[in-house]
């Protein structure tokens, strides 16, 4: 996957995998089925740019999720 071609270390590229995922299952339902791979696509560079500042897998899933609601938010209104 090209979002995460800037991560280099193993641990990193796994956490980076499973808080997509994790966040990913999160909000999979609530977006249209129409833009599912676009959305999928957004968390995963969100995923890739927060990744160095996460303190965690846990802590890089909230903050990515966070990020993407916002996104949606000021798409929505």
């Amino acid at each position: 996957m090209m979002p995460f071609s800037s991560l280099r270390d193993p641990s990193d590229l796994a956490r980076a995998y499973a808080a997509l995922e994790a966040a990913w299952r999160e909000i999979k339902n609530s977006v249209p089925e129409a833009q599912r791979e676009n959305a999928r696509l957004d968390l995963a560079y969100l995923v890739a740019d927060l990744a160095p500042l996460a303190l965690d897998e846990d802590d890089l899933r909230e903050n990515v999720l966070h990020h993407f609601r916002q996104r949606t938010a000021v798409h929505v209104t």
